[in-house]
């Protein structure tokens, strides 16, 4: 049943609206709770999954600003001090269940934590209607695995991942915090973050207004257990097409930046 039809039957009465329903089908009552808590949209997802493997991405808020073709329109929140979540994506798989929607309440658990590690730094966009879209571009597809199938278990499962993979922890013990001198090589980063991400991950870089390569994101390949590292044929890489974005593999032979923070002029980290 299409979105734009389900507002207008809850809103009948339900005399009228078990005369409009099929024989064997749900109450108007089933039906206001399938609309707002999915239950309806559960079934019709796929009950085999078309996917196998997963990429959880994380950005780096000083290189995010300078991924941006309108660099002022990057926000970052004064909480906001780390690696934030980008998305976790099936690959091979957007826009599965539209059928599904998500209300501001179904987060009301996690907001505060979603703030602080899943923020829109886009000022333009704001923090629900980001969500919203991860959700049913990316959740929607999740969501035909267990684990992932509602909005709230999704973005919990996000969280955890987070706290997974602290990845400024993780550099910070190596020596490697952002600077805005001090230039690094990928292999270095890769060293370090190998044993906690596997070697199916990618690290990426943007050029900044000076054509300088800037360290943006890290994506993290994991399959429907969340198990680090993804094999399944066809799955096999992360390369152009999997998953769109603004960012490029860093090289393996360019230094790069690992750009600070900063919040009252984020496009310009170093001043």
């Amino acid at each position: 049943m299409s979105r734009s039809v389900l507002p207008l039957l809850v809103t009948l009465s339900p005399a009228l609206l078990f005369l409009l329903l099929p024989r064997g089908s749900v109450t108007q009552q089933e039906l206001w709770k399938d609309y707002k808590y999915g239950r309806h949209g559960a079934e019709l997802l796929p009950r085999n999954c078309s996917w196998r493997c997963m990429v959880f991405t994380l950005q780096w808020p000083g290189g995010f600003c300078q991924s941006l073709y309108k660099e002022t329109q990057c926000t970052i929140p004064e909480n906001i001090s780390s690696w934030t979540i980008h998305g976790l994506w099936p690959l091979h798989a957007q826009s599965c269940c539209t059928c599904w929607p998500i209300f501001a309440s179904d987060l009301q658990e996690v907001e505060e934590e979603l703030k602080e590690f899943w923020p829109s730094l886009l000022k333009t966009k704001p923090y629900f209607h980001f969500w919203k879209e991860e959700w049913l571009k990316h959740g929607s597809c999740a969501a035909c695995v267990e684990g992932f199938n509602s909005p709230l278990k999704y973005f919990q499962i996000c969280l955890k991942l987070r706290h997974q993979f602290d990845l400024y922890k993780m550099l910070a013990d190596a020596g490697i915090t952002p600077s805005c001198d001090r230039l690094y090589k990928v292999a270095e980063l890769q060293q370090v973050l190998l044993p906690h991400v596997g070697d199916r991950h990618e690290i990426q870089c943007v050029k900044d207004q000076q054509d300088r390569q800037v360290l943006f994101q890290v994506k993290v390949q994991l399959t429907q257990n969340l198990t680090v590292g993804c094999s399944h044929h066809g799955d096999g890489g992360l390369g152009p097409g999997l998953q769109p974005s603004l960012g490029h593999p860093c090289p393996p032979d360019a230094p790069l930046y690992y750009l600070p923070i900063n919040h009252q002029e984020p496009w310009r980290p170093c001043g």
